[in-house]
């Protein structure tokens, strides 16, 4: 444990030492290169924590339903999320994050360079601090509470735009509850339209074509609004056409797909669920990407926006990103995923609820539909809410699909006696058959060892089960459908994240402006 936790810090700090270095070196030109050799060290240590932290949300349930392996999601979050970043992330980005909080009100341009500053790193110290905690919690928010604490600190409590604040604590209950919702009606429909028939196989060969074109309209829709609108804006009617086009193009290349595939299986759960694999890949990656292209600017904006002000001498309300910048935010979240990213993916795929490959994809399906229903509503919600809201959703929709384990194990119970006494009665039609002495004996012995055991089994005996009941009580016991104590410390970390990383923003913003003042 102590030499995986030295190889992970010691990983970070090469990485924001080589950040250090490359900065003073491409930016010797610069009066203040010292300051900026800092703000770009903190740029790419809040990077690192985007990717420890928020990246699992896009990977953690394909992790937990074993459709990807660590190692596999760690490659193709760190390849999707850098594609994202450094072809989608876009060149310009908004200085004063969201708008929430007035720049006019910025006396100078030393002070803004303090607040955005006080901002990053505060934002990035309640990150890390969440992921070591175990609790997948919203990076835009941390550095939305930056910026609003370190402007109160430095101009005072007018300078917040409240109404845009309290749009995004309201996102607080939007967005898990939409995604819980989209999440469990998508599993309601798989169970529904394909489990609970009694020709399994046959169901999905029809419903699933049908559900992977559905997902290919959502996630090209998804990536025309959010993963690509840097390069090209695409109004949503026009998101959604080209959605369409490919959603119809992949029902004629997948149907006779599917009807291959299923040659090959048989019409069990498990075989069935295997048929989302490769959709639930594929829906991971994009996700991976947009998240890449959207969120990278919670990292790299404001080292653009002090790089900016260092160079001109004033405040702007966007800058320029440079491709150096650009690619400490895309590396940062590759280190930070492949360090301490898996101890999130864990407790997103499997430490919430258990989770196969459709299960899986209804979350996926649902942290890219609400996505789309908010940006067509201008909702500010959190893709860290709506998928572990997705994943919440899933385990609750099975705990009221399926009986409670109390009354699964009930049902093992009377399913042992129901044994015994078919064996008694199987053994006492096997007697009149019997020629042996010996063996007529034996079965009558077998018979009066059952119905004893029968006899001395009143309510609240402990049974004595078999092997395979036993195995199968095992599992009921394990399955919890929700972990309820993980749901509260999850709402209790998103709750505190604004407060909490304003707080050690206008910390911060003190301490700054003492130093540097």
């Amino acid at each position: 444990m102590i030499t995986s936790n030295f190889y992970k810090l010691s990983v970070a700090l090469i990485f924001l030492c080589l950040v250090g270095v490359y900065t003073f070196f491409d930016n010797s030109g610069i009066s203040q290169v010292t300051l900026l050799v800092f703000v770009s060290m903190v740029g790419g240590y809040m990077a690192i924590n985007i990717g420890a932290n928020d990246v699992a949300n896009n990977v953690g349930p394909a992790v937990g339903s074993k459709a990807l392996t660590l190692i596999g999601a760690i490659i193709i979050a760190a390849i999707f999320e850098s594609s994202g970043a450094l072809i989608a992330g876009g060149d310009v980005v908004s200085t004063i994050k969201k708008g929430i909080i007035d720049p006019q009100l910025i006396a100078d341009t030393s002070v803004f360079i303090w607040i955005m500053l006080a901002a990053l790193l505060g934002g990035a110290l309640w990150l890390n601090f969440a992921t070591a905690f175990g609790a997948p919690v919203s990076t835009t928010h941390s550095i939305v509470g930056g910026v609003m604490g370190a402007g109160i600190a430095a101009t005072g409590w007018q300078i917040v735009n409240w109404s845009t604040m309290g749009k995004i604590a309201a996102s607080w209950v939007i967005s898990p509850v939409l995604g819980g919702l989209i999440a469990a009606l998508f599993l309601y429909i798989i169970q529904h339209s394909i489990f609970h028939k009694e020709e399994t196989l046959e169901a999905a060969k029809k419903v699933i074509p049908i559900l992977i074109s559905l997902m290919t309209f959502i996630f090209i829709s998804y990536l025309a609004i959010k993963g690509l609108k840097k390069l090209i804006k695409i109004d949503l009617t026009t998101a959604l056409m080209i959605g369409s086009a490919f959603g119809i193009s992949t029902y004629l290349i997948v149907k006779p797909l599917i009807l291959k595939a299923s040659k090959n299986i048989s019409d069990s759960k498990s075989d069935i669920n295997k048929l989302f694999t490769l959709p639930l890949i594929f829906a991971a990656a994009l996700l991976c990407f947009a998240h890449g292209a959207n969120d990278v600017a919670n990292a790299i904006g404001p080292v653009a926006a002090i790089y900016e002000a260092l160079q001109t001498g004033s405040i702007t309300s966007k800058a320029t990103i440079p491709i150096w910048v650009m690619v400490i935010g895309a590396l940062g979240i590759a280190v930070g995923l492949a360090t301490y990213g898996p101890k999130l993916i864990k407790t997103v795929g499997s430490e919430i609820t258990d989770l196969d490959q459709s299960r899986a994809w209804s979350i996926a399906m649902s942290s890219a539909i609400v996505v789309i229903i908010a940006s067509w509503l201008k909702l500010p919600v959190s893709s860290t809410h709506i998928a572990i809201g997705g994943v919440f959703g899933v385990g609750y929709l099975r705990y009221y699909l399926y009986q409670k384990y109390e009354n699964e194990i009930e049902g093992v119970k009377s399913h042992h006696i129901r044994c015994l006494h078919k064996k008694i009665t199987k053994w006492t039609k096997k007697l009149s058959t019997v020629t042996s002495a010996d063996k007529f004996r034996e079965i009558q012995s077998k018979i009066a060892a059952k119905e004893q055991k029968l006899q001395n089994m009143p309510v609240g005996t402990e049974i004595e089960f078999t092997r395979k009941e036993k195995k199968q009580l095992e599992k009921i016991e394990k399955r919890q459908y929700v972990r309820r104590d993980l749901l509260i410390k999850i709402i209790m970390a998103w709750l505190i994240t604004v407060p909490v990383s304003a707080l050690i923003a206008a910390v911060l913003f003190f301490v700054f402006r003492g130093i540097l003042g």
